[in-house]
């Protein structure tokens, strides 16, 4: 397929309902990015993506087993062994994000949730919705998510974008080869205005759904994640209800399961540094494009001392009183 040209063959009726494309059509929007966003549900996204997630939310049935954003690795240890049996593990030879699919994307009006609902239980999905409760009755599910510095989040979402609008505004390029420019970048961050943001609603969202229901939403940070892998792998599986074994802890599983699932094991597999694929429907992307450096404080190398003052400032106000913190 050409890129940029949608696969019209594919093309499903949205069914979300007359009153449902009403409020599509009335949805609050902004300009300032690539394209214009639509405020859905207190989040803010293309049209496309909007459409996509009223789809799911009309569509999506949520199994009581379903599993969200989490580690393949840790889920399916069982099945998929690590360490020196670990030669043939899906993870070697397959993108993360192909074993653990997204769940809005490719958009739903061009690809039915049909390939999700023949997957068998328990499913491992990943939503890329800021707000829990974008997903009615999903209660029953388990959902993984982590978060990090915004500081981090800004300079990653400035470097992903640049690298997945670049073949699609060549022209439009600022200094340096980048199309979007990091000032300007980070000042619709902290006014809310990202993509899927305002990030502090969806670092609430998940937050607030994990103090309600800790038996159904744990909540990580990444850079917690990095500073202890081990004893992270260990309580995600704990949460996911298949705990590591005394002989699995003395035999270096875990140990295992961090080596394989490292930024740097992924990030120079071939399968991650090399291919293309469709993942968001008509626009092919590079698989290196999900693996740039997965360091915590890199954001140093980019922000002025004055960004990162004005970046904490409204971050804390945002978060006041939650009891969260980065």
């Amino acid at each position: 397929m050409a890129q940029g040209q949608l696969d019209t063959e594919s093309v499903v009726p949205t069914a979300a309902g007359d009153e449902e494309d009403d409020i599509l059509a009335s949805l609050p929007t902004r300009e300032g990015w690539w394209t214009t966003f639509v405020l859905y549900h207190g989040c803010w996204m293309t049209q496309q993506a909007a459409t996509s997630v009223s789809l799911v939310r009309a569509q999506f049935a949520p199994r009581p087993h379903d599993l969200k954003a989490l580690s393949f690795t840790v889920a399916n240890r069982s099945r998929h062994p690590v360490g020196a049996g670990a030669g043939d593990h899906p993870l070697l030879t397959q993108s993360p994000h192909d074993l653990v699919p997204f769940i809005e994307v490719p958009f739903r009006h061009l690809h039915p949730l049909s390939a999700l609902d023949a997957l068998p239980s328990p499913r491992l999905l990943s939503p890329r919705i800021c707000h829990p409760s974008c997903f009615p009755g999903a209660s029953p599910s388990l959902a993984a998510t982590s978060s990090t510095s915004s500081k981090d989040v800004v300079v990653s979402i400035w470097h992903y974008m640049n690298k997945s609008l670049s073949p699609y505004r060549p022209i439009n390029k600022v200094g340096n080869g980048f199309f979007l420019d990091l000032d300007r970048t980070f000042e619709l961050f902290i006014d809310g205005f990202s993509l899927n943001g305002p990030i502090w609603e969806h670092c609430l969202g998940y937050w607030k759904k994990s103090i309600q229901e800790p038996d159904t939403v744990l909540f990580l940070k990444y850079d917690d994640m990095m500073a202890d892998p081990a004893g992270h792998v260990k309580k995600l599986a704990e949460f996911l209800r298949v705990p590591f074994t005394d002989d699995e802890v003395g035999a270096g599983v875990v140990k295992e399961v961090v080596r394989l699932c490292s930024f740097e094991k992924l990030s120079h597999l071939p399968v991650n540094s090399s291919g293309v694929v469709d993942r968001i429907s008509g626009r092919p992307m590079e698989n290196s494009m999900f693996f740039r450096k997965g360091k915590v404080g890199d954001w140093k190398n980019y922000l002025t001392e004055e960004m990162a003052n004005k970046m904490d400032a409204v971050i804390e106000e945002k978060l006041k009183e939650s009891g969260l913190t980065f």
